[in-house]
């Protein structure tokens, strides 16, 4: 879904202030998961958001439904040994790439460089973001779809940690603007997962977060938005 109402400037203030590159030539994407403040699992409460440049230099900015967190169905019964992965917040530079997810149909793939997840061990149904074992590497951690038609309500096993989109037609959209971006710049593609509640954190401390520089006024504003419009996106 396209949404023209939202101030890129935000975002671009947001990153800018934790070290982030912000790309700003045409159709050069910039995609950024927004993780909900909500720790209830198996739900679609998140957000993947795409801003670039126009040839006129005005912005343009998108926000999908998805999740940023493995279903239930993994949490429960893991993959590995060590737990089912979720991905750490942070900026992933030049990490995905256009390729074939599980070689079904074309999304963007972990094929270029490690990410660094959380291993959640403890096999329950909830999401332990800081008590897992901390891990880099190469781990499959794809941005793809749900379902091939339609919404999809809950996650169960459509994420073992990777990030997805709840509405097809959204990836869809998400996929055209990646052949574009890939036809100017080559197949390379940067992604930021941000975690709302580092932010909503900082609020109540109202102080300065040292290691990122950013301001309790720049996350005030972030958050904001969030509460204001994001959120009542999402849960659309």
């Amino acid at each position: 879904m396209e949404s023209g109402k939202l101030n890129t400037a935000v975002f671009i203030k947001l990153l800018q202030k934790k070290g982030y590159t912000v790309f700003s030539r045409p159709y050069e994407l910039n995609i950024v998961g927004l993780r909900s403040p909500s720790t209830v699992p198996n739900s679609f409460d998140d957000a993947i958001c795409v801003f670039y440049r126009l040839e006129n230099q005005e912005w343009k900015l998108h926000i999908f439904k998805a999740t940023t967190d493995p279903g239930t169905y993994w949490l429960r019964q893991p993959g590995e040994p060590q737990g089912t992965a979720i991905l750490k917040q942070g900026q992933y530079l030049n990490v995905y790439a256009l390729d074939l997810h599980r070689g079904k149909y074309t999304a963007l793939c972990q094929r270029r460089g490690k990410v660094t997840v959380i291993r959640d061990y403890d096999r329950d149904a909830e999401l332990d973001f800081y008590n897992g074992n901390e891990i880099s590497g190469w781990f499959g951690i794809n941005i793809h779809r749900a379902k091939a038609s339609g919404t999809t309500l809950k996650i169960d096993r459509n994420s073992a940690g990777c990030q997805v989109f709840a509405n097809a037609s959204d990836f869809a959209e998400f996929i055209n603007m990646c052949h574009r971006h890939r036809e100017l710049y080559g197949n390379k593609f940067t992604y930021t997962l941000i975690d709302l509640r580092t932010l909503q954190r900082a609020l109540r401390r109202k102080k300065v977060i040292a290691a990122t520089g950013t301001t309790a006024a720049a996350l005030a504003a972030f958050w904001a938005l969030y509460e204001t419009q994001l959120k009542n996106h999402v849960n659309t």
